[in-house]
């Protein structure tokens, strides 16, 4: 048995959340490997919606486990009000939510040089989603961070206080920058405790005998390929590695392990906070785009940039990740258009370039535009893919040609129910 991987192929934001949620009855355990609460997985179901920032988005499912690996970075405060605001769903999350021991985790201090820094930068800012994610990563690279293991340790307020002390000693060279620590610690021992209550578990073991057990395993990623700190649009990337790769890390799965590989992206293209987006509208076209689609972030409300589909950029994720399924999400939102555009190509400096290249960052790209019929029609009703219109079916197939990856699954509204199958 394999572990399957579910991730984002544009800049976050593509309707993971939703498909995990679909795929989860397929699954014994899902697995987020990577991220933290910057990460917001948006759920509907039965009149419901939901959103997720570090549990899993199978938790609504009875009989299955969700595990938070070793990848991701916990804030104690945001992880006890999402277990709270499960509360009213009687979700019985004690018995199906696992932590690994290796988790990292977010301190309070952490949030506040993340602030710290962002303040910093001035006009130069990345669009950080100020959660203290950065600062995390950084002290687990550099060896200093505290774990969820830790928790158990009879040292470990000694161990959170050397850190808290390194930290104040770096906010101490912030000029202008004042902050109130004590109300802050007092929440994140509140969260300590809570997470006391759950299994913390050496989560690589875990799946590894899962998954000699036969039990089927999904990897679910947070953010999207574009935000990878390797191969991302750095520095407007987000501080893990958010592909394929980030679940060997992030989880323990060997290479060897990896099954399929099922890769999510919008029918166009947006992206939250700033940086490099070469398909950006910022016409009447691009505010049509989001507010159909109610594109505002599900982590900092903030509104997203909208623009066509890029599929210079697709076609890299697709290489980066070894995309082996495709699951096309918001195909509804396109109905409002008499013709859809896709960039195919790009234009740097003069010159036509098929690939995707190492920085947009200071380069004027020029997207070049292939331009397909729109179906102007209500999609959200549909049932099944035979009664969609054919122009819609024809994008789809579009796609599918300059992809050159099987589309699966075409969403068509944010329910569970507005799911259609592609496969042939």
């Amino acid at each position: 048995m394999n572990v399957d991987v579910l991730l984002g192929l544009q800049w976050g934001d593509e309707g993971k959340g939703k498909i995990v949620d679909v795929m989860t009855p397929k699954y014994d355990i899902i697995a987020r490997f990577q991220g933290g609460p910057n990460a917001g997985h948006t759920l509907e179901f039965e009149g419901i919606k939901h959103v997720l920032h570090t549990i899993p988005s199978g938790i609504f499912h009875p009989d299955v486990i969700n595990l938070v690996g070793n990848g991701v970075v916990i804030d104690p405060v945001i992880f006890k009000d999402e277990l709270d605001k499960l509360e009213p769903y009687k979700v019985e999350y004690k018995s199906r939510l696992l932590i690994s021991k290796k988790a990292h985790l977010i301190l309070p201090t952490h949030k506040l040089l993340d602030a710290a820094s962002e303040m910093s930068k001035g006009k130069n800012k990345i669009g950080s989603t100020l959660k203290g994610i950065g600062p995390t990563y950084m002290d687990k690279t550099g060896r200093n961070g505290l774990r969820v293991g830790d928790i158990l340790s009879k040292n470990f307020d000694q161990k959170y206080n050397a850190l808290v002390e390194k930290h104040k000693n770096i906010l101490s060279h912030y000029k202008d920058f004042s902050y109130d620590l004590e109300g802050l610690e007092r929440a994140w021992f509140e969260g300590i405790e809570t997470m006391k209550n759950l299994e913390f578990v050496d989560s690589e073991i875990y799946i590894d005998e899962a998954v000699k057990n036969g039990k089927k395993v999904l990897a679910e990623g947070a953010q999207g390929t574009m935000l990878d700190i390797d191969f991302g649009t750095y520095p407007f990337v987000t501080s893990s590695n958010t592909i394929t790769a980030g679940t060997c890390t992030g989880l323990g799965v060997p290479p060897t392990k990896i099954g399929k590989v099922i890769g999510i992206f919008k029918a166009y293209c947006t992206r939250v906070g700033s940086g490099p987006f070469p398909t950006e509208l910022f016409d009447q076209d691009g505010k049509d785009m989001g507010k159909e689609g109610h594109e505002f972030g599900a982590t900092t409300g903030r509104p997203r940039r909208c623009g066509w589909i890029d599929l210079v950029q697709l076609r890299y994720s697709i290489m980066i990740n070894g995309v082996t399924e495709l699951c096309m999400m918001k195909g509804d939102v396109l109905s409002i258009f008499d013709e859809i555009k896709a960039c195919t190509k790009y234009i740097i400096d003069g010159e036509e370039v098929n690939h995707f290249p190492f920085d947009i960052n200071d380069h004027e790209i020029q997207p070049v535009y292939e331009t397909i019929p729109g179906w102007k029609n209500d999609l959200t009703k549909l049932e099944d893919m035979n009664g969609a219109p054919e122009n819609f079916k024809s994008y789809v197939d579009y796609l599918e040609k300059q992809l050159n990856v099987p589309i699966h699954v075409v969403s068509v509204g944010p329910d569970r129910k507005q799911t259609l199958d592609n496969t042939k």
